[in-house]
C-alpha cells in the first residue's frame, strides 16, 4: 500500500485493539496467528521485551538497524490484520471472564497523554502539535480494567486546533465498544477534569453509561453557587449547561508534597465513600502511561514515515499487554501487587518466542568467548533432535 493510502486509513483508523483475560495459560498460537513473518517480526517484537523503554533498532544484536527500520517503514506486512486479531482473540477472553456473584464493572477510563517529540518528521509534520507546552504526538487512550486485566483498548490522535476535540475523539471510542462487551459487564467511565465538559457528561449519558469525572472547584451550580462552596460530600447538585442531576465528592490527594482538594461529580446516585473510591481508580491509566513509555518505549519512535511510527506503537503496545499477559499466567499474578515489567517481559520472550531467547544467549555467549577463554573456560554447544 503506497503512503497516500497508509495516510488515509490512518487517518480514519487512529485505534489500537488490544489486551486481557484473567488467569489462563498463555500459548505461542496467540502470536502466531497473526505473525505475518516469523523471521521478521520476532526480532523487532524482541526489541520491546527488553523492557528498559529504548528498543532502538541499534541495540539489536539479532538483526541490523537498517533492516528492522526496512520491516517498519517498507515491508508489506498487514498492521490491521494484527490489531484485528489481537483484539479478536482478546474479546473473547474477556467475554469468557464470569465472577460468581454480581454482573462485575467494566472500568473504562479514558485520557490524554503526549509522546514527546524534538526534530522534523516530514512524513506526519502536521500530526505534530503543541499542547500543554508538549510539542509531539498528542494520544486520546481508552483504557479498560475488569479483574487483573489492564487493557489499552484503543485511541485516537488529537490533530490540533480545528480538527476533533479530545473530547469528541474520547465519546467515539467509548461509542465503538463492542455490545458484547458493554452487555457483558456494568460499564463505569472515569476522566479526569479535562473530560468534565457538558458535552462529554451528556454524551456519555446517551450511550446509556454512567460516568465519574473529575470537576473544577469553581463550576458554577444553577442556583449560582460554586462547587467549592459545598460543605456535604455527596451532595447531589445540577450544574450550569447540564440537564441532568449529579452527585458531587472531594477527597485529598497528594502532590508535589502538599495535599490538594479534589472534586469529583458521578452522574449515578451514590453515597460520597463510592463516588471517591471510583476517582481514585482513575489513576491506573497514569501507571500504565509509564509503563508503555518507560518500558516499552511507546515514545522513542524515529521512523521517518507514517506507516513506520503507527506501525511502532502498535508493536509497543502488543509487546505490553503480551508481557501483561505473561505475568497473569503465573501462580503469583493473584497474590502479588508488585509486578516486575523486566520480568514479566522476559517470560513472555521465553514462552513466546523460545527459538529467539535462545538465539539472543547463543550471541551473548559468541561475543564473551574472548573473556571465557581468558577465565580457562571453553563452552562447547550442540543441538539434539526433538
Amino acid at each position: 500500500m503506497g503512503e497516500k493510502g497508509v495516510k488515509q486509513r490512518f487517518s480514519q483508523n487512529d485505534e489500537f485493539y488490544s489486551e486481557a483475560r484473567p488467569r489462563a495459560s498463555l500459548h505461542p498460537d496467540a502470536t502466531d496467528a497473526y505473525s505475518p513473518s516469523a523471521a521478521k517480526l520476532t526480532s523487532d517484537v524482541a526489541l520491546f521485551f527488553q523492557a528498559q523503554g529504548h528498543p532502538l533498532p541499534a541495540h539489536s544484536s539479532a538483526k541490523s538497524p537498517s533492516a528492522i527500520n526496512r520491516f517498519f517503514n517498507e515491508s508489506s506486512w498487514s498492521t490491521r490484520t494484527v490489531i484485528v486479531v489481537i483484539h479478536a482473540y482478546i474479546l473473547s477472553q474477556l467475554l469468557g471472564y464470569c465472577p460468581l456473584g454480581r454482573r462485575p464493572w467494566l472500568q473504562v477510563i479514558v485520557d490524554l497523554t503526549t509522546l514527546e517529540k524534538r526534530g522534523k518528521f516530514k512524513a506526519f509534520a502536521s500530526l505534530l502539535t503543541v499542547l500543554q507546552g508538549k510539542r509531539g504526538i498528542h494520544l486520546v487512550v481508552l483504557y479498560l480494567v475488569v479483574g487483573q486485566w489492564r487493557v489499552p483498548w484503543s485511541f485516537r490522535l488529537y490533530r490540533g486546533k480545528g480538527t476533533s476535540t479530545p473530547t469528541q475523539l474520547a465519546l467515539r471510542l467509548i461509542a465503538q465498544l463492542p455490545k458484547p462487551l458493554t452487555q457483558h459487564y456494568r460499564v463505569m467511565v472515569l476522566a479526569d477534569t479535562g473530560f468534565g465538559s457538558v458535552e462529554f457528561i451528556q454524551g456519555v449519558r446517551k450511550l446509556r453509561h454512567h460516568l465519574i469525572v473529575g470537576v473544577r472547584c469553581d463550576r458554577t451550580l444553577t442556583d449560582g453557587r460554586s462547587v467549592s462552596s459545598l460543605h456535604k460530600a455527596g451532595t447531589q447538585v445540577r450544574l450550569t449547561g447540564l440537564t441532568l442531576d449529579v452527585t458531587i465528592a472531594w477527597f485529598s490527594l497528594k502532590r508535589d508534597g502538599q495535599w490538594q482538594k479534589r472534586y469529583v461529580l458521578s452522574t449515578r446516585a451514590l453515597k460520597a465513600s463510592p463516588i471517591t473510591w471510583w476517582g481514585k481508580r482513575r489513576w491506573q491509566i497514569e501507571g500504565w502511561f509509564k509503563a508503555a513509555k518507560h518500558r516499552f518505549g511507546l515514545h522513542r519512535f524515529g521512523q521517518q514515515t507514517l506507516k513506520g511510527m503507527y506501525r511502532w506503537l502498535i508493536l509497543s503496545l502488543t509487546a505490553y499487554l503480551l508481557a501483561h499477559w505473561a505475568y497473569l499466567s503465573t501462580e503469583t499474578a493473584s497474590s502479588s501487587s508488585f509486578l516486575d515489567w523486566a520480568e514479566a517481559a522476559e517470560m513472555a520472550l521465553h514462552q513466546l518466542l523460545p527459538q529467539f531467547a535462545v538465539l539472543l544467549l547463543l550471541l551473548e555467549v559468541s561475543c564473551l568467548q574472548s573473556l571465557l577463554h581468558s577465565q580457562g573456560f571453553t563452552i562447547h554447544l550442540s543441538r539434539c533432535k526433538m
